[in-house]
Protein backbone atom coordinates (compact mmCIF):
# COMPACT_ATOMS: atom_id res chain seq x y z
CA UNK A 1 0.00 0.00 0.00
CA UNK A 2 1.35 3.50 -0.80
CA UNK A 3 2.71 5.62 2.05
CA UNK A 4 -0.11 6.91 4.21
CA UNK A 5 -0.94 10.59 3.95
CA UNK A 6 -3.70 11.20 6.47
CA UNK A 7 -6.62 13.26 5.22
CA UNK A 8 -6.05 12.91 1.47
CA UNK A 9 -9.55 11.43 1.09
CA UNK A 10 -11.15 13.37 3.95
CA UNK A 11 -14.93 13.29 3.79
CA UNK A 12 -15.06 11.45 0.47
CA UNK A 13 -17.73 8.77 0.19
CA UNK A 14 -16.18 5.94 -1.81
CA UNK A 15 -18.00 2.74 -2.77
CA UNK A 16 -16.06 -0.52 -2.44
CA UNK A 17 -17.66 -3.22 -4.57
CA UNK A 18 -15.45 -6.20 -3.68
CA UNK A 19 -17.23 -9.35 -2.46
CA UNK A 20 -17.95 -9.58 1.26
CA UNK A 21 -14.87 -10.79 3.08
CA UNK A 22 -12.48 -9.35 0.49
CA UNK A 23 -13.03 -5.62 1.00
CA UNK A 24 -11.28 -5.02 4.33
CA UNK A 25 -7.87 -3.99 2.99
CA UNK A 26 -9.20 -1.38 0.59
CA UNK A 27 -11.80 -0.08 3.06
CA UNK A 28 -9.18 0.32 5.78
CA UNK A 29 -6.88 2.19 3.39
CA UNK A 30 -9.67 4.60 2.44
CA UNK A 31 -10.68 5.15 6.06
CA UNK A 32 -7.06 5.69 7.16
CA UNK A 33 -6.95 8.62 4.73
CA UNK A 34 -10.11 10.17 6.13
CA UNK A 35 -12.53 8.74 3.57
CA UNK A 36 -15.83 6.96 4.17
CA UNK A 37 -15.75 3.46 2.69
CA UNK A 38 -19.20 2.26 1.63
CA UNK A 39 -19.29 -1.53 1.32
CA UNK A 40 -21.58 -2.55 -1.54
CA UNK A 41 -20.51 -5.94 -2.92
CA UNK A 42 -21.63 -6.42 -6.51
CA UNK A 43 -20.62 -10.09 -6.58
CA UNK A 44 -21.46 -12.81 -4.11
CA UNK A 45 -19.40 -15.97 -3.90
CA UNK A 46 -20.68 -19.41 -2.98
CA UNK A 47 -19.61 -23.02 -3.15
CA UNK A 48 -19.93 -24.78 -6.49
CA UNK A 49 -23.32 -26.38 -7.07
CA UNK A 50 -21.68 -29.72 -7.85
CA UNK A 51 -18.74 -30.95 -5.76
CA UNK A 52 -18.15 -34.09 -7.84
CA UNK A 53 -15.60 -32.46 -10.20
CA UNK A 54 -13.55 -31.29 -7.20
CA UNK A 55 -13.70 -34.78 -5.72
CA UNK A 56 -12.44 -36.17 -9.02
CA UNK A 57 -9.56 -33.69 -9.30
CA UNK A 58 -8.54 -34.35 -5.70
CA UNK A 59 -8.29 -38.07 -6.46
CA UNK A 60 -6.22 -37.46 -9.61
CA UNK A 61 -4.13 -34.52 -8.41
CA UNK A 62 -0.87 -36.51 -8.50
CA UNK A 63 -1.18 -36.81 -12.28
CA UNK A 64 -0.81 -33.05 -12.83
CA UNK A 65 2.40 -31.03 -13.01
CA UNK A 66 0.82 -27.63 -12.35
CA UNK A 67 -2.29 -26.29 -10.60
CA UNK A 68 -3.32 -22.75 -11.47
CA UNK A 69 -5.71 -20.67 -9.34
CA UNK A 70 -7.40 -17.77 -11.11
CA UNK A 71 -8.33 -15.72 -8.00
CA UNK A 72 -8.36 -15.63 -4.20
CA UNK A 73 -11.80 -17.25 -4.37
CA UNK A 74 -10.37 -20.12 -6.39
CA UNK A 75 -7.61 -20.50 -3.80
CA UNK A 76 -9.94 -20.58 -0.81
CA UNK A 77 -12.71 -22.72 -2.27
CA UNK A 78 -10.42 -24.98 -4.31
CA UNK A 79 -7.76 -25.62 -1.70
CA UNK A 80 -10.20 -26.03 1.18
CA UNK A 81 -12.01 -28.70 -0.82
CA UNK A 82 -8.85 -30.51 -1.92
CA UNK A 83 -7.07 -30.37 1.43
CA UNK A 84 -10.17 -31.70 3.18
CA UNK A 85 -9.74 -34.81 1.07
CA UNK A 86 -5.96 -35.25 0.89
CA UNK A 87 -2.54 -33.65 1.35
CA UNK A 88 -1.11 -31.59 -1.50
CA UNK A 89 1.39 -33.55 -3.65
CA UNK A 90 4.86 -32.02 -3.45
CA UNK A 91 5.41 -32.57 -7.18
CA UNK A 92 2.48 -30.38 -8.23
CA UNK A 93 3.60 -26.78 -8.69
CA UNK A 94 1.24 -23.89 -7.98
CA UNK A 95 0.61 -20.78 -10.09
CA UNK A 96 -1.69 -17.78 -9.93
CA UNK A 97 -2.08 -14.12 -10.91
CA UNK A 98 -2.40 -11.12 -8.61
CA UNK A 99 -1.02 -10.25 -5.20
CA UNK A 100 -4.26 -11.15 -3.44
CA UNK A 101 -4.12 -14.68 -4.80
CA UNK A 102 -0.45 -14.98 -3.86
CA UNK A 103 -1.25 -13.93 -0.30
CA UNK A 104 -4.10 -16.42 -0.18
CA UNK A 105 -1.80 -19.23 -1.32
CA UNK A 106 0.79 -18.16 1.25
CA UNK A 107 -1.89 -18.55 3.89
CA UNK A 108 -2.17 -22.20 2.91
CA UNK A 109 1.60 -22.65 3.15
CA UNK A 110 2.58 -22.20 -0.52
CA UNK A 111 5.59 -19.91 -0.83
CA UNK A 112 7.15 -20.90 -4.17
CA UNK A 113 4.27 -19.63 -6.31
CA UNK A 114 4.62 -19.05 -10.06
CA UNK A 115 3.09 -15.62 -10.75
CA UNK A 116 3.83 -12.43 -12.71
CA UNK A 117 5.32 -9.51 -10.81
CA UNK A 118 3.24 -7.01 -12.80
CA UNK A 119 0.46 -6.98 -15.39
CA UNK A 120 -2.05 -8.95 -13.34
CA UNK A 121 -3.99 -10.84 -16.03
CA UNK A 122 -3.82 -13.97 -18.19
CA UNK A 123 -1.63 -12.21 -20.75
CA UNK A 124 0.99 -11.52 -18.08
CA UNK A 125 0.87 -15.14 -16.91
CA UNK A 126 1.32 -16.43 -20.45
CA UNK A 127 4.42 -14.26 -20.88
CA UNK A 128 6.22 -16.08 -18.04
CA UNK A 129 8.95 -18.59 -18.89
CA UNK A 130 7.11 -21.27 -16.91
CA UNK A 131 4.16 -21.06 -19.34
CA UNK A 132 6.06 -21.15 -22.63
CA UNK A 133 5.75 -24.15 -24.96
CA UNK A 134 9.16 -25.50 -23.94
CA UNK A 135 8.01 -25.63 -20.32
CA UNK A 136 4.41 -26.86 -20.69
CA UNK A 137 4.38 -29.10 -23.76
CA UNK A 138 3.28 -32.58 -22.75
CA UNK A 139 2.46 -31.43 -19.19
CA UNK A 140 -0.88 -31.69 -17.41
CA UNK A 141 -2.35 -28.48 -15.98
CA UNK A 142 -5.48 -28.06 -13.86
CA UNK A 143 -7.08 -24.61 -13.63
CA UNK A 144 -9.20 -23.88 -10.54
CA UNK A 145 -11.81 -21.20 -11.31
CA UNK A 146 -15.38 -20.05 -10.82
CA UNK A 147 -18.33 -20.82 -13.04
CA UNK A 148 -17.32 -19.41 -16.40
CA UNK A 149 -14.66 -16.79 -16.98
CA UNK A 150 -12.05 -16.23 -19.67
CA UNK A 151 -10.67 -19.26 -21.52
CA UNK A 152 -7.55 -17.50 -22.86
CA UNK A 153 -5.15 -19.17 -20.43
CA UNK A 154 -6.35 -22.71 -21.04
CA UNK A 155 -6.69 -22.30 -24.80
CA UNK A 156 -3.20 -20.85 -25.14
CA UNK A 157 -1.63 -23.54 -22.97
CA UNK A 158 -3.33 -26.20 -25.09
CA UNK A 159 -1.96 -24.53 -28.22
CA UNK A 160 1.48 -24.73 -26.60
CA UNK A 161 1.11 -28.48 -26.11
CA UNK A 162 -0.22 -28.75 -22.56
CA UNK A 163 -3.10 -30.97 -21.48
CA UNK A 164 -5.51 -28.66 -19.64
CA UNK A 165 -8.51 -29.35 -17.41
CA UNK A 166 -10.77 -26.82 -15.74
CA UNK A 167 -12.48 -27.42 -12.41
CA UNK A 168 -15.26 -25.17 -11.08
CA UNK A 169 -14.73 -24.64 -7.36
CA UNK A 170 -17.07 -21.69 -6.69
CA UNK A 171 -19.97 -19.84 -8.22
CA UNK A 172 -20.62 -16.13 -8.64
CA UNK A 173 -24.02 -14.46 -8.42
CA UNK A 174 -25.51 -11.01 -8.06
CA UNK A 175 -26.36 -10.09 -4.44
CA UNK A 176 -29.70 -8.68 -3.36
CA UNK A 177 -28.89 -5.39 -1.61
CA UNK A 178 -30.79 -2.16 -1.00
CA UNK A 179 -29.19 0.58 -3.14
CA UNK A 180 -31.11 3.41 -1.44
CA UNK A 181 -28.19 4.70 0.68
CA UNK A 182 -25.98 5.05 -2.40
CA UNK A 183 -28.74 6.67 -4.45
CA UNK A 184 -29.52 9.19 -1.73
CA UNK A 185 -25.87 10.21 -1.54
CA UNK A 186 -25.65 10.48 -5.33
CA UNK A 187 -28.77 12.64 -5.52
CA UNK A 188 -27.28 14.91 -2.84
CA UNK A 189 -24.01 15.16 -4.77
CA UNK A 190 -22.14 13.38 -1.99
CA UNK A 191 -21.26 10.06 -3.62
CA UNK A 192 -17.70 10.77 -4.69
CA UNK A 193 -16.37 7.58 -6.30
CA UNK A 194 -16.93 3.90 -7.03
CA UNK A 195 -14.11 1.37 -7.07
CA UNK A 196 -14.85 -1.48 -9.46
CA UNK A 197 -12.59 -4.55 -9.55
CA UNK A 198 -14.64 -7.00 -11.63
CA UNK A 199 -15.83 -6.89 -15.23
CA UNK A 200 -18.94 -8.87 -14.34
CA UNK A 201 -19.58 -6.52 -11.43
CA UNK A 202 -20.14 -3.54 -13.73
CA UNK A 203 -23.38 -4.94 -15.12
CA UNK A 204 -24.42 -6.25 -11.72
CA UNK A 205 -24.03 -2.80 -10.20
CA UNK A 206 -26.29 -1.19 -12.79
CA UNK A 207 -28.87 -3.94 -12.25
CA UNK A 208 -28.71 -3.49 -8.48
CA UNK A 209 -29.17 0.29 -8.71
CA UNK A 210 -32.38 -0.27 -10.63
CA UNK A 211 -34.53 2.39 -12.30
CA UNK A 212 -32.72 5.27 -10.61
CA UNK A 213 -29.28 4.16 -11.80
CA UNK A 214 -28.89 7.11 -14.19
CA UNK A 215 -27.93 9.57 -11.43
CA UNK A 216 -24.96 7.35 -10.54
CA UNK A 217 -24.06 6.51 -14.14
CA UNK A 218 -23.97 10.17 -15.12
CA UNK A 219 -22.32 11.80 -12.12
CA UNK A 220 -20.10 9.40 -10.16
CA UNK A 221 -16.58 8.53 -11.38
CA UNK A 222 -15.64 4.86 -11.49
CA UNK A 223 -12.08 3.77 -10.73
CA UNK A 224 -11.05 0.42 -12.26
CA UNK A 225 -7.61 -1.25 -12.20
CA UNK A 226 -7.69 -2.99 -15.60
CA UNK A 227 -8.60 -1.92 -19.15
CA UNK A 228 -11.02 -4.84 -19.48
CA UNK A 229 -12.97 -3.63 -16.42
CA UNK A 230 -12.87 -0.08 -17.78
CA UNK A 231 -14.41 -1.30 -21.05
CA UNK A 232 -17.18 -3.19 -19.25
CA UNK A 233 -17.96 -0.18 -17.05
CA UNK A 234 -18.20 2.09 -20.08
CA UNK A 235 -20.41 -0.45 -21.88
CA UNK A 236 -22.66 -0.61 -18.80
CA UNK A 237 -23.28 3.12 -19.13
CA UNK A 238 -20.88 4.84 -16.72
CA UNK A 239 -19.83 8.15 -18.24
CA UNK A 240 -16.69 8.76 -16.16
CA UNK A 241 -14.40 5.74 -15.93
CA UNK A 242 -10.79 6.13 -14.78
CA UNK A 243 -8.22 3.37 -15.28
CA UNK A 244 -5.87 2.98 -12.32
CA UNK A 245 -2.67 1.02 -11.66
CA UNK A 246 -3.17 -2.56 -10.50
CA UNK A 247 -4.43 -3.71 -7.12
CA UNK A 248 -5.65 -1.85 -4.06
CA UNK A 249 -2.43 0.18 -4.11
CA UNK A 250 -3.20 1.44 -7.60
CA UNK A 251 -6.76 2.33 -6.68
CA UNK A 252 -5.62 4.34 -3.66
CA UNK A 253 -2.96 6.20 -5.65
CA UNK A 254 -5.53 7.11 -8.31
CA UNK A 255 -8.13 8.19 -5.75
CA UNK A 256 -5.63 10.39 -3.94
CA UNK A 257 -4.46 11.91 -7.20
CA UNK A 258 -8.02 12.57 -8.36
CA UNK A 259 -9.17 14.23 -5.15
Amino acid sequence: MPELTAGTLAGRHIVVTRPAGQADSLCHAIEARGGVALRFPVLAIGAADDSAPLDDIARRLDTFELAFFVSPNAVSHGLEAVLARRTWPARVKVGTVGKGSERALCGFGFHDVIAPKEGFDSEAVLALDAFQAAAVSGRKVVIFRGDGGRDLLGETLRARGAEVEYVTCYRRYCPQLDPSPLLRLAEAGQLDAITLTSSEGAGNLVEMLGQRASIVLETVPVFAPHPRIVAHAAAAGFLRVIETPAGDEGLIVALESHF
